[in-house]
C-alpha cells in the first residue's frame, strides 16, 4: 500500500531549518509552499527546497493569493518583541504576526498546526491571545492547542535551547500527544545522554580552510546577485581578529570567560571594570564535554556569549555553528557572512525539528 504524502506548509520559513527537521522525519513530508520576507534566507530555501516554493516576501501579500491547503502547517512567527534578549517590547508589530499565521489556518485548514518560538513566548499577551483565537466564536473555534518549553538537547541537538513548542490540532481529530524526548542528562535516565559539543565538532579541521569559496560563489535571486550558494561544509571562514581580541583568547583556559581577564588589566573592556556582574558567558569557551549555548544569530563575536571554540582562539565558525544546529550536508545558504550567521541562528534546531516530524508522521 502507498502511503499519501503529507502536504506542508512552512510559514515565516527562514531558511528552512524546521523544514529540513520535518523532512528528516519522514520522506512522506512535501513541502507545498513556504513564506519568508528575508530575500537572502528566501534564496537559501529555494537552493535547498528548489524553485517556486517559497514566497519571497511579506505574508499579508502572500495571503492575497490562493493559499494552498495543507495537512500540517509550520513556523516561527518573529520572537524579537518578548525575547529574554536586549529590551522587550510587547507592542512590537512583530509580535502580531501569530495573526497572519492564524489567518493561514483559515485558508488551508490543516489537520494539525505546529508554532515554534522562545520559551517567553508561552507567557506573552500574544500567547493568551492565540488561546483566546481557539476559544469558542473565535477566529480558529474549530482548533486547539497545547503548549510546552522542550529543551533542544533531549532531542539530541549539541546545544541547549529551550523553545515554546505549540502543537494545535482539529478539534474532530484530537491532541497528537507531547514530543518523545531521545536524550536526557540524567545519569540514571535509560536514555542516550546529551549530544556534546566534541561529538560535533571532534573532526572539523582546526584551521578554517574555506575562505577561498566565499568569493568564488555567486547566485542570483529574484534579480539580485547574492554570495553562494554554500554547502554547510563551505561555511568554514576565519575571522580577522585584533591583537587585543588575540591577547583575550591566548589567556581565557577551557571553560572559562571574560571573568579569567580580571588578573590582566590590560585586555579588559572598561564596560567590564565598570561592572563586574552580569552574563559569565561573555568572552566564554564552549566546553567539549556539554552541548553548547543557544546559537545565536552573532555566534561569530566572542563578546556575544560562549561562543569561543573550546581550546582553538577563536570563536566559532559559520560551518561549526551549522553544526552544532544539525544541518545537514544537503542544505545550502546564500547571502553575505552577516546574512548566513542570521539564517544559522534563527533556525530551529533540526532534531528538535525531526522530534516534531515524528509525531505528526505518527498520527497522519
Amino acid at each position: 500500500m502507498v502511503t499519501p504524502d503529507i502536504a506542508v506548509l512552512d510559514l515565516f520559513a527562514g531558511a528552512g531549518g524546521l523544514t529540513a527537521g520535518v523532512h528528516a522525519a519522514s520522506d512522506r513530508f512535501t513541502t507545498v509552499g513556504a513564506v519568508e520576507w528575508d530575500q537572502a534566507a528566501a534564496a537559501s530555501y529555494e537552493a535547498t527546497y528548489g524553485k517556486g516554493v517559497v514566497f519571497a516576501g511579506d505574508i499579508k501579500e502572500w495571503l492575497k493569493g490562493d493559499v494552498p491547503r495543507a495537512d500540517v502547517i509550520i513556523g516561527g512567527p518573529p520572537c524579537q518583541g518578548f525575547s529574554s534578549l536586549g529590551k522587550q517590547d510587547v507592542e512590537d508589530e512583530r509580535n502580531f504576526l501569530w495573526r497572519e499565521y492564524a489567518r493561514t489556518i483559515r485558508r488551508a485548514m490543516p489537520k494539525y498546526f505546529v508554532v515554534e518560538n522562545v520559551a517567553e513566548f508561552k507567557k506573552s499577551p500574544q500567547f493568551d491571545l492565540f488561546r483566546e483565537a481557539t476559544a469558542k466564536g473565535g477566529m480558529l473555534a474549530d482548533y486547539a492547542f497545547e503548549a510546552k518549553v522542550y529543551n533542544a538537547a533531549d532531542f539530541g541537538a549539541a546545544q541547549t535551547r529551550r523553545r515554546t513548542v505549540i502543537i494545535g490540532y482539529h478539534r474532530d481529530l484530537g491532541f497528537p500527544g507531547e514530543l518523545e524526548l531521545t536524550h536526557s542528562a540524567d545519569p540514571e535516565s535509560d536514555l542516550p545522554g546529551w549530544v556534546t559539543v566534541k561529538d560535533v565538532l571532534r573532526d572539523v579541521p582546526r584551521t578554517p580552510d574555506r575562505d577561498p569559496v566565499f568569493d568564488a560563489l555567486r547566485t542570483e535571486f529574484k534579480g539580485k546577485e547574492y554570495a553562494g550558494d554554500f554547502a554547510v561544509r563551505d561555511l568554514h571562514w576565519s575571522r580577522n581578529y585584533t591583537q587585543l581580541s588575540k591577547d583575550r583568547f591566548a589567556v581565557i583556559p577551557a571553560g572559562g570567560n571574560r571573568r579569567d581577564l580580571e588578573a590582566y588589566p590590560h585586555l579588559m573592556a572598561p564596560c567590564w571594570t565598570k561592572h563586574k556582574t552580569g552574563s559569565g558567558d561573555v568572552m566564554g569557551r564552549l566546553h567539549w564535554d556539554r552541548p553548547s549555548v543557544t546559537i545565536r544569530t552573532e555566534f561569530f563575536k566572542p563578546e556575544k556569549g560562549r561562543y569561543i571554540h573550546p581550546e582553538e582562539h577563536r570563536a566559532i565558525t559559520h560551518y561549526e555553528a551549522a553544526l552544532l544546529q544539525g544541518f545537514g550536508s544537503k542544505h545550502r545558504f546564500v547571502g553575505s557572512r552577516t546574512d548566513i550567521a542570521r539564517q544559522i541562528g534563527n533556525a530551529v534546531p533540526i532534531p528538535l525539528g525531526t522530534a516534531i516530524g515524528r509525531l505528526l508522521a505518527s498520527v497522519l
